[in-house]
């Protein structure tokens, strides 16, 4: 069984057990995290569903992300993306009781270009939020654009799997 296959089975268990529901915040990845999560059957079970908030303003707008966070610390942040992460749980907040949405955010720097000495292309920030904990994590990864977003989402697979493990 190949990894993305094997990561979205185990996910997809955890939170059934755990009686979670996941809700995902998607800037760099364009919604192919939340595109994998419901390539496997009966995830309308825990997948409450995903905001791709690729712009600033669609970060402060749909999410809650502070201008401030963004014009401070830019997009691609250990801030911004904790902010999205608890800003995607607090949207489905009305639909479920806040304790059991896992929130996950990713942003980062798919290329070709925008990348910087201090955010070089392939620098990717992604964030859990849960009643319990709120994580951040940086990565930096390599070759072409799809490359990239493809690496990310199969990162996000594994820190949810990790996290909710230890919920």
């Amino acid at each position: 069984m190949d990894a993305e296959k094997r990561l979205l089975k185990t996910l997809a268990s955890q939170l059934k057990e755990k009686n979670l529901f996941l809700a995902t915040a998607e800037s760099c990845t364009g919604g192919l995290l939340g595109h994998l999560i419901t390539n496997l059957p009966g995830s309308s079970d825990y997948y409450l569903g995903g905001q791709i908030a690729y712009s600033n303003q669609a970060k402060q707008l749909w999410l809650n992300v502070p201008a401030e966070i963004l014009e401070t610390c830019g997009a691609v942040s250990r801030e911004t993306v904790l902010a999205m992460a608890y800003g995607i749980r607090a949207a489905f907040a009305g639909e479920v009781d806040l304790k059991k949405i896992v929130g996950f955010s990713i942003s980062g720097i798919a290329g070709p270009g925008g990348g910087t000495p201090a955010k070089p292309i392939g620098a990717v920030w992604m964030a859990v939020s849960t009643h319990i904990h709120e994580r951040a994590y940086h990565f930096q990864f390599e070759g072409s654009r799809d490359a990239i977003k493809y690496q990310s989402a199969l990162q996000a697979l594994d820190i949810l799997s990790k996290d909710i493990a230890a919920i």
